[in-house]
């Protein structure tokens, strides 16, 4: 596989040197300046290669280009914002990038409430715990209805929660529930996503993915003439929240999107900490049986709880098998590698872990931590030469 390394561009604390010291060959990256729906420009795209490869590496994947809601709404100036989404493509290809990760969440793009979680040797680490979740959706948030999502015992644990919290408290809850990542269409108000929300509500789950299928009938084949593989992202965490609806979260939403559009420039990513959320998600099963529309990797862990909260542990810990994930890979390439297909699977470690003098710092973008990424990249390439050498055993 492809070691990849996400950066947030020359704003990240994070530098392409420090990547080169990680040992990683590829670099995932997006045009965070660049606002939601506008056409990526052609010079911004250049430059952004040269300066990945005045340093010695290579970009060979765009996570993301993000989809305006408009899209994923069907409503306003939709077709504007797709035409400039096959702009942006075609320009990519140009270019010689051939990946481009995406995805279909609506409102929030990923969901943690805590993102400064203190594990037991006193590194850090992102977590979703679900009664300040619903604390937040129906006593901070009071998103109408809210309270006929969640069982009685749930409503009186995140009624207590509440009414434990201080200001300072609920604010960071808010804070951290709807903070996004450099390059998303921007963190909401309160009204602002109470509006978001009411919307997507009122298209439903069918709406949601007959829009998703919508804009893969328009994007795949300007995707695919421009020689790129486009590989949705799962939803994070994979289950409704706020009542949202939820298509990428499953084997068969993933297994519906590729019937929708039968072509290998339409694809997935394998974010095993999304994905692997859901007990019901056998990771290793859908890369068998999806693993030739598998074009990117996300590798990470988590800890599950019976409730849906959850944290993400150790790469090589926690309830997934990282390991047998990573050996269903390697088989995958190995079937294109007999099969004559020449593309590898870019992988990236998926967060880390706030450890050493990271801790308490103000500038790390939440879970892409230096420290924490770069152990769990070393153990993730133990775990890859390892399987490879019993492979030629």
């Amino acid at each position: 596989m492809l070691e990849s390394w996400r950066w947030f561009g020359p704003d990240d604390p994070v530098s392409l040197e420090n990547i080169v010291q990680a040992g990683a060959q590829c670099v995932v990256t997006s045009l965070h300046h660049v606002p939601t729906g506008a056409a990526w420009p052609a010079a911004d795209i250049d430059a952004r290669k040269r300066e990945i490869e005045s340093r010695g590496l290579q970009w060979g994947v765009v996570e993301s280009i993000p989809v305006h809601n408009a899209i994923k709404t069907a409503s306003g100036d939709y077709q504007t914002y797709i035409d400039n989404y096959k702009l942006s493509l075609q320009r990519l290809g140009d270019a010689g990038i051939e990946v481009v990760c995406y995805n279909f969440m609506p409102v929030v793009d990923w969901t943690r409430t805590n993102l400064d979680y203190a594990l037991p040797n006193a590194s850090r680490a992102l977590r979703f715990e679900m009664t300040d979740f619903v604390a937040y959706d129906v006593f901070i948030l009071e998103r109408a209805g809210a309270a006929a999502d969640y069982t009685e015992a749930l409503l009186d644990t995140a009624r207590q929660r509440h009414a434990a919290m201080s200001e300072q408290e609920k604010a960071l809850l808010e804070r951290n529930i709807i903070a996004g990542l450099p390059g998303g269409e921007g963190s909401y108000d309160r009204a602002g996503i109470r509006e978001a929300i009411e919307e997507f509500i009122a298209l439903g789950e069918e709406g949601l993915r007959q829009n998703l299928f919508r804009f893969l009938e328009e994007v795949i084949p300007v995707a695919e003439a421009a020689g790129i593989r486009m590989c949705i992202h799962p939803d994070d965490p994979p289950f409704s929240l706020f009542g949202l609806p939820r298509v990428v979260s499953t084997a068969e939403d993933a297994r519906r999107i590729l019937e929708a559009v039968p072509s290998l420039a339409n694809g997935l990513t394998m974010c095993a900490g999304s994905y692997g959320a859901r007990a019901d998600n056998d990771l290793v099963a859908m890369v068998q049986e999806f693993g030739p529309r598998v074009h990117f990797v996300h590798l990470r862990n988590i800890v599950r709880e019976a409730d849906g909260s959850f944290y993400e542990s150790e790469h090589l810990e926690g309830d997934n098998d990282i390991v047998g994930l990573v050996n269903a890979l390697l088989a995958e390439e190995s079937r294109r590698r007999k099969a004559g297909r020449t593309d590898a699977i870019p992988m990236r470690p998926d967060h880390g872990h706030l450890m050493g003098d990271e801790i308490g710092r103000e500038d790390i973008n939440p879970g892409y931590s230096f420290g924490g990424r770069m152990k769990g990249l070393a153990e993730l390439r133990g775990v890859i030469h390892a399987l490879e050498t019993v492979r030629r055993a």
